[in-house]
């Protein structure tokens, strides 16, 4: 495969026969250029596929008219995020930058480094999907989604997630279940601390009592979630349901279930949290809270954009989670 070289301001004038420097008028869209000229050049940078270095851009402007959305990695919850904020960006006139930290969330800290690669010269300002770390002495307009301290200063995006959590418990109690399984999240997560409070909630106020033999940590990923949902229906007395505290445990829930000759939901209910689309596509399709991925991802990027023009506004914004029925779940017979 041929690799072609970059195409250099030079060639461009070289192409159109006038000077670098009317060029570099051009492209920064400065006076002092027929419009004649102007034509002929910009037909010669479409031709030749010339683009502008954001880098030099930034310098000689301060702004690169780009946004980031850093991450740890990208899996089924950031990636859902990202989709709405790319939608929300084709109303502006940002391009977006998606920039993974290649840590798989195991790493405190990695935003930092994140910031500092890419704000000054490659960003104007950054969404952070989960960050562990949240400071104000970054050198650009910052929004977090789902911060793992939860919401402080900084302008912050993220759902209900105690109110999903009591959804996802009084549906199981309404079906009749009693003995309920709760696979946690990440415990220095906000957001799964939450979701294991509302659940905790969810119960007392049915008058049912957490069976904390019957409360596992499944860290929010597949394969730290199949071992604790194995020991848990493993036991002599197990739950009819559980409640897991992300769709990815959720369904890691139900692999460990048909690994122990168990079928959902007909001998046991499962419920998730998020709504990727794994969930819809899981067999059997997943009954879960959905939280509004997309949305806030739009809702991330719209405030970023606020945030970069001045306009003041509420800073902190918090959407709502609702109930999908699939067929994960049965009542209890």
């Amino acid at each position: 495969m041929e690799i072609r070289q970059r195409v250099k301001m030079s060639d461009v004038a070289r192409t159109a026969g006038v000077s670098v420097a009317t060029v570099s008028k051009v492209v920064n869209g400065r006076w002092g250029v027929s419009q004649s000229t102007v034509d002929r050049v910009q037909q010669v940078i479409e031709m030749l596929g010339y683009e502008a270095s954001l880098g030099a851009q930034s310098l000689r402007s301060h702004r690169t008219h780009v946004l980031g959305i850093l991450v740890a990695e990208f899996e089924p919850f950031s990636t859902e995020l990202l989709k709405g904020a790319s939608a929300a960006a084709d109303q502006t006139d940002y391009e977006l930058l998606a920039y993974a930290a290649g840590t798989r969330g195991s790493k405190v800290g990695w935003e930092r480094r994140s910031l500092a690669r890419l704000s000054g010269t490659l960003i104007d300002g950054a969404i952070l999907v989960t960050p562990t770390v949240l400071e104000a002495k970054q050198g650009v307009h910052v929004v977090a989604i789902d911060p793992h301290t939860g919401p402080s200063g900084m302008p912050t995006i993220d759902s209900d997630n105690f109110a999903g959590a009591q959804l996802a418990t009084n549906y199981l109690l309404d079906l009749g279940h009693r003995r309920i399984g709760f696979i946690g999240g990440r415990p220095d997560l906000e957001s799964a601390r939450l979701r294991e409070v509302g659940f905790r909630q969810a119960m007392a106020a049915a008058g049912v009592t957490v069976d904390e033999t019957l409360v596992r940590v499944g860290g929010y990923r597949t394969e730290t979630a199949e071992g604790p949902a194995r020991e848990l229906l493993s036991q002599a007395n197990r739950p009819t349901a559980v409640f897991a505290a992300n769709d990815l445990s959720a369904i890691a829930t139900v692999t460990a279930a048909n690994s122990l000759g168990l079928s959902v939901p007909d001998d046991l209910s499962v419920i998730g949290f998020d709504n990727v689309p794994e969930s819809a596509m899981a067999s059997p399709p997943l009954t879960t809270i959905k939280q509004p991925l997309q949305q806030m991802g739009a809702e991330a990027l719209r405030l970023l954009v606020d945030l970069i023009a001045g306009v003041e506004r509420d800073i902190h914004v918090r959407l709502p989670t609702e109930l999908v029925v699939r067929a994960s779940c049965r009542p209890l017979v």
